[in-house]
């Protein structure tokens, strides 16, 4: 499932919800190399969930913490306008509502 991104790149919306996109500036290797770690570190929180071991639910969450650091999708911001951090905000309170209003009226 595709899920619109904003005009400017730095955000997906999935219901109603901007969600940060990975840093584009990323290299390929490099990009992939984090996105392999962070699949990792989800199968570990699954399987940790099902061991009932909080420890290990606790290291798997922050494998999967570092690994949106390094891919831009959590912590400092990537990019270098002083544009705020809007990550995990309701699209209509924020400056792309009019953006995301225009978009369902043109699939309705």
């Amino acid at each position: 499932m595709m899920y619109p991104t904003t005009p400017d790149g730095r955000y997906f919306v999935v219901r109603g919800t901007l969600w940060r996109c990975s840093n584009p500036s990323l290299p390929e290797d490099t990009r992939q190399g984090l996105v392999n770690q962070l699949m990792t570190a989800r199968r570990a929180v699954k399987a940790a969930k099902a061991s009932g071991d909080p420890r290990q639910l606790q290291a798997a969450r922050t494998q999967v913490q570092k690994a949106k650091v390094g891919l831009g999708e959590r912590g400092p911001v990537w990019w270098d306008d002083g544009a705020a951090d809007l990550n995990q905000k309701k699209v209509s309170d924020t400056p792309y509502a009019q953006w995301h209003a225009a978009l369902a009226e043109t699939s309705a």
